[in-house]
């Protein structure tokens, strides 16, 4: 391909579609490459109610759509294509991508990060066969029947209540005796009548035949280990930062994720960083955004100065 552009920009998700907003209405030619769906982990959200200028609230999807609208029409292109690797030329930054190699003359990385997984037997068998990690992808194959919900930061209550549209019973399995979810959330799932749930236990080992049957759990206070018949467990325990392709170049935290300044810029003159990739990233559309608007405007000054 080796196709130049002036901006680069990796992932399709909020952070990454403010960018190409900025950049697009910069006149940079600007290119975002996208391996999935437009949008990132918000498209699983049904109702975002904390954007401002949506009081109403507005579903995930419809919000990142309304993004990639609004960044094509000042001419951001877009590409559907992995990015396995990012290597310097000089002040030439080479993407390369599975579809081919790109040169850039700046780089916003806004990749975003993918669920984390509970790492146990069963689990990988089962993916798709009653293992899930989206509930408003998949919780409409669950109507009427028990499913359990690992987690208890906001994204696994909210897949909680997203699934009591469905399910007849939402077991919230919790390592810890408290949630972590904002309170408001808490309240919400506190209150639902279908929502149950277990503290102090993790799930050791998901069982069935052609599909989930059941979980066998373990109390981490007590010891005692017990069985959970489920159709299906939604996995909801936090992210890992897809930053796999820039090992070999950039720096990243304790955790994986890029280290930035307040403007968005890493050791490398040229490249960004922005969203939930970021160390220290509030993990918040609107935080996601800011990031995104951040790194194109000093994107920009780079190439011109």
């Amino acid at each position: 391909m080796n196709k130049a552009y002036e901006v680069v920009i990796v992932g399709g998700g909020p952070a990454g579609l403010s960018a190409g907003i900025y950049t697009a209405r910069a006149r940079l030619s600007s290119l975002l490459i996208e391996k999935g769906l437009i949008g990132g982990q918000v498209v699983n959200a049904e109702l975002v109610e904390n954007f401002p200028g949506f009081p109403e609230g507005i579903s995930g999807y419809d919000l990142t759509e309304l993004m990639h609208r609004q960044a094509t029409k000042f001419g951001l292109e877009t590409l559907t294509a992995e990015v396995t690797g990012v290597e310097l030329n000089g002040e030439q930054k080479i993407v390369k991508t599975n579809e081919g190699d790109l040169v850039a003359k700046a780089m916003i990385i806004a990749s975003g990060s993918e669920w984390t997984k509970l790492g146990i037997p069963g689990e990988k068998e089962f993916t798709g066969k009653g293992v899930s990690y989206c509930a408003i992808c998949d919780g409409a194959f669950f109507t009427d029947q028990t499913v359990a919900v690992v987690g208890g930061g906001n994204a696994a209550i909210t897949e909680a209540l997203s699934l009591t549209k469905f399910a007849s019973r939402v077991m919230v399995i919790h390592r810890r005796q408290e949630l972590r979810a904002t309170r408001i959330v808490q309240e919400k799932a506190f209150a639902e009548p279908k929502v149950e749930f277990l503290w102090n236990t993790v799930v050791e080992e998901i069982e069935g035949e052609e599909v989930v049957k059941r979980l066998r759990l373990r109390n981490v206070i007590t010891g005692e280990k017990s069985s959970l018949g489920v159709a299906g467990i939604f996995v909801a325990i936090g992210f890992k930062p897809n930053t796999d392709y820039l090992k070999s170049i950039l720096p990243l935290d304790a955790t994986g994720h890029v280290i930035t300044n307040e403007k968005m810029e890493t050791e490398i003159p040229g490249i960004f960083a922005a969203g939930d990739i970021r160390s220290s990233s509030i993990r918040q559309v609107i935080g996601a955004v800011g990031d995104g608007a951040t790194a194109a405007i000093y994107a920009e000054r780079f190439i011109t100065k």
